[in-house]
């Protein structure tokens, strides 16, 4: 069994072939997907989150607007750009979302990826210690929401408050119980996976990662969680950690399919998503549902995985998208024994 949910980078143009052509659209229709995913039986609806983009960017009110709508469906983002966030205010924010979904969210982080502006974080007010990379401030800003996340007190109260406090040092409001055991690192290298074990965090792995080996991205992605999954037992961590990889995968069922991706090119590509930092970039996958399911057992990360992300085209509608979530729910998940 393999849990499966959609991802989705929110895009939006006003372009008059965009079937999402403004912010508000991208939300809105951001959640009647969830709705509409939870309805065909996907397990999971996930948000990317970019800033100064025409995407989706601010995924807390988006989570709880979704949380409400949904009943069983995860809800989670594939990744925050710690970079840019006040851990308290985020612990906040999070569990307000978390408590309206009924503890179903799903939290990606990360340092993020390359953005639409340089040093963006900045604008936001936040800049590295001296000697330090906008890297080590994204883990560092990561750490702190994960030690709030305890729920532990540690702010000195009012003697003179204007409501009654409970006893004891403080803790950030609301408090969601659990949702410190269901955050994401989203990893880029094997190093970072490592860490993120060790802390506790569960492992995102996306459609691109450094390059380390020269292979292809499945087996760099499949290394890189065996070596998570060993950091995790050494670590001796109690429970179970969960793994996702996102995959673009599209089963062609019918013309309006096979005229948008029909012609999709099967093979990886290396490239730099940063200066002097050489990215392997995954294929797409799409074909008719048989020799789908024959190339996709071949890719070692999607085995390894318990949780397999789609990543959906939300430009071309919610229904469209809701047909390639289903495509792959009916014609593929049962012969690759996910269901």
């Amino acid at each position: 069994m393999k849990k499966i949910g959609f991802l989705s980078f929110g895009h939006w143009s006003p372009s008059p072939q965009s079937g999402t052509r403004s912010g508000a659209d991208a939300l809105l229709q951001s959640i009647d997907l969830a709705v509409a995913a939870e309805e065909l039986g996907a397990d999971g609806a996930y948000y990317r989150v970019h800033h100064f983009a025409r995407q989706l960017a601010s995924p807390f009110p988006l989570l709880a607007a979704a949380g409400a709508k949904t009943r069983r469906i995860e809800l989670g983002t594939a990744v925050i750009d710690m970079r840019y966030e006040n851990p308290l205010y985020m612990v906040e924010d999070a569990g307000a979302a978390d408590l309206i979904a009924g503890g179903r969210l799903q939290l990606g982080i990360s340092r993020g990826s390359p953005e639409q502006v340089i040093d963006g974080w900045r604008y936001f007010g936040y800049v590295p210690e001296e000697g330090k990379s906008d890297a080590d401030m994204a883990r560092r800003h990561s750490e702190i929401f994960l030690d709030l996340l305890r729920g532990e007190g540690f702010a000195q109260p009012n003697p003179r408050p204007m409501f009654p406090n409970p006893p004891g040092l403080l803790r950030v409001e609301p408090f969601s119980a659990g949702l410190r055991e269901r955050i994401w690192w989203g990893a880029a290298t094997n190093a970072t996976a490592v860490w993120a074990a060790k802390l506790g965090m569960n492992l995102q792995s996306s459609t691109l990662k450094f390059d380390e080996s020269g292979e292809p991205l499945h087996i760099q992605q499949a290394e890189q969680i065996r070596a998570y999954r060993a950091a995790w037992k050494e670590a001796g961590h109690t429970r179970e950690p969960r793994v996702s990889v996102s995959r673009s995968i599209f089963a062609l069922v019918n013309d309006m399919d096979r005229a948008y991706f029909g012609g999709s090119e099967g093979q990886d590509h290396f490239g730099y998503i940063e200066p002097e930092k050489r990215a392997v970039f995954g294929r797409s996958y799409a074909a008719e549902p048989d020799k789908l399911v024959e190339e996709l057992k071949e890719d070692q990360a999607i085995a390894e995985a318990d949780t397999l992300l789609l990543t959906v085209p939300n430009q071309l509608g919610v229904d469209y998208n809701a047909h390639v979530i289903e495509s792959i729910l009916k014609h593929v998940a049962p012969a690759m024994g996910w269901r």
